[in-house]
């Protein structure tokens, strides 16, 4: 089935482009979803109208982006664990914690699934990628500092 793209589709192509599709994929997703439409030539007339909107829109949301970017690069962001002798964490520092810390210090909503790839456990200086995009894919840098112990926690464990 060929389909005209009204929307960037990932994995597929950008708005105004025509693609050879399985019928099912066509006929129950992308136009049910109004991300495409049947290539007859009446509509093939209106593609020209469709790229030139979805390349501003681009354009914009890679204006956004890079400026997100640019905010995300200067982050730091301090965690205080608890951690054994060799620095390693007795819990970790999950992607959701670094992704509400990061949308609380620039007050965004970044999907916590766009932040890091897996938990950090080692105490020291990490750098997180946060996957905005293909093209925009900045690094913060997130510091894990040991928790220090209280007198009374010290005590006990030297009487235990």
């Amino acid at each position: 089935m060929k389909v005209l793209l009204k929307e960037d589709v990932e994995n597929l192509g950008l708005a105004g482009e025509v693609h050879n599709v399985a019928d099912g994929y066509g006929r129950n997703y992308l136009i049910p979803k109004g991300l495409a439409v049947k290539a007859t030539p009446n509509v093939m007339k209106q593609a020209e109208i469709w790229r030139k909107k979805a390349e501003a829109r681009r354009a914009q949301i890679r204006a956004e982006y890079e400026a997100l970017a640019e905010k995300i690069q200067n982050v730091t962001l301090t965690f205080k664990a608890r951690a054994g002798e060799s620095g390693k964490l007795y819990g970790s520092v999950t992607t959701s914690q670094l992704a509400d810390a990061l949308n609380e210090t620039l007050g965004t909503e970044i999907d916590r699934r766009k932040v890091g790839t897996e938990p950090l456990r080692q105490l020291g200086e990490h750098k997180v990628v946060v996957r905005l995009s293909g093209e925009f894919q900045p690094e913060f840098t997130v510091v894990i500092e040991p928790e220090e112990e209280t007198e009374s926690e010290a005590v006990e464990s030297t009487e235990a």
